[in-house]
């Protein structure tokens, strides 16, 4: 599989995201559920903590990926869902080290909501990987 990332700005880069990937002979995508801060039995965890929700949520997303048999590293797309943007904000850093650690920089949206799934949870990943 070939990635070509497509960022016309360079302002973006701050928050470790493209504007586009193009996706050239991939022999698999995978399509994951959103993934919160939830234990392995689906109890949230971390209530009132978006940087806990967070890196838990991130914690979550490795690990249906690892199961797939993919890693960070083959994100092409990577939705965020909040209730607290102000916060998410404050706390990009925990995304753009987890990216920039796995050498990723996917395109995505950031986006406010009401709630989510279950009380207490304040954020929520979506992600499509490739191969």
């Amino acid at each position: 599989m070939e990635h070509r990332k497509i960022n016309p700005w360079k302002w973006q880069d701050q928050y470790a995201f493209s504007q586009a990937i193009e996706v050239t002979n991939a022999s698999r995508v995978l399509y994951c559920a959103g993934q919160a801060s939830v234990d392995e039995n689906g109890k949230p965890l971390h209530a009132g903590d978006l940087r806990k929700q967070l890196e838990q949520a991130f914690r979550n997303l490795e690990t249906v990926l690892q199961a797939s048999g993919y890693e960070l590293a083959n994100l092409v797309r990577l939705n965020f869902y909040t209730t607290d943007v102000d916060g998410f904000l404050s706390a990009s850093d925990i995304v753009a080290s987890r990216l920039n650690q796995a050498g990723c920089q996917p395109p995505g949206t950031l986006l406010g909501v009401d709630k989510l799934a279950f009380p207490g949870l304040m954020i929520e990943l979506e992600a499509t990987a490739a191969k």
